[in-house]
């Protein structure tokens, strides 16, 4: 029997894309390892189907831990929810997730993505200002007597995925859960804490805050209001996913962004920068 195939890391935008999901739905997953610094269980995988062979994360709802504020047993389901909206903004911005069952039950089933080391997308500065390619977010506490200003790339793949962020009501946008690839492709991950019906967008991609969306992202958002009408596709599909207010909250955030023309701003009633922030 030949070797099976292995694939690269990439995103839904492939032409080759619909096998990822049928490859991560229908293949047969084997838990290599355990991604011990995560607060819930997620499982370094393989997963094979038909000759072709990809690394892939699994987390079964089995391992996730309950929180104050989501109902438990969700966070799969969110994590693939916004798999779907990321496809219908058309900028596959997380990676292929399906829902499937595996060696511990249920669960969410991503593709592995490699990150470029090389890559920087966050750094402290101790300007005063955001120099020219970055953008400031706020001070931050080096020691008891040093503070420095975080500050985020400046680029139109970072700004899709703030965008997208602001869609789904990211809590939990940390550097670590941004992923840029070889190539320049850039990759969200952690979508576990997302869509609650309550405003807690929680990021450290608030550069752009207050300022004028992208016309490339009106247009993405005027496509995606009309994609979440119901009984729109999009729209059947989230309700399998999430509770009915939470797709009308989907909507709403949609129409918010689309009369106000703008990147959304830190609330003041929630935490505006998860913790920790890496």
């Amino acid at each position: 029997m030949p070797a099976p195939e292995r694939i690269p890391s990439r995103s839904m935008s492939s032409p080759e894309s619909p096998r990822d999901t049928e490859l991560l739905a229908r293949g047969e997953l084997t838990v290599r390892g355990r991604v011990r610094e995560a607060s819930n269980a997620v499982l370094y995988c393989s997963v094979v189907h038909e000759g072709r062979e990809a690394a892939c994360v699994y987390k079964p709802v089995a391992g996730e831990r309950p929180l104050w504020d989501f109902p438990d047993g969700t966070l799969a389901q969110r994590e693939v929810a916004a798999y779907e909206i990321s496809e219908a903004t058309g900028w596959g911005l997380v990676p292929p997730t399906v829902l499937r069952d595996g060696p511990y039950g249920e669960g969410m089933v991503q593709l592995w993505i490699e990150a470029d080391p090389d890559a920087r997308l966050l750094a402290l500065t101790e300007d005063e200002e955001a120099g020219e390619g970055w953008k400031a977010v706020g001070p931050a506490q080096i020691d008891e007597d040093r503070t420095a200003l975080l500050v985020h790339a400046d680029t139109p793949e970072l700004r899709r995925l703030a965008v997208l962020d602001a869609v789904i009501n990211n809590g939990d946008r940390k550097g670590g859960h941004l992923l840029p690839a070889p190539g320049g492709r850039l990759y969200g991950i952690d979508h576990g804490v997302t869509f609650h019906v309550e405003d807690k967008l929680r990021t450290l991609l608030w550069g752009w805050a207050g300022e004028e969306l992208p016309a490339e992202a009106a247009g993405v958002l005027d496509s995606l209001g009309r994609s979440l009408a119901p009984g729109a596709p999009l729209a059947t599909r989230l309700a399998e996913l999430l509770t009915g207010a939470e797709v009308a909250a989907v909507r709403a955030r949609v129409e918010v962004l689309r009369a106000t023309g703008r990147h959304p701003e830190p609330s003041g009633q929630w935490p505006a920068i998860p913790w920790p922030p890496v």
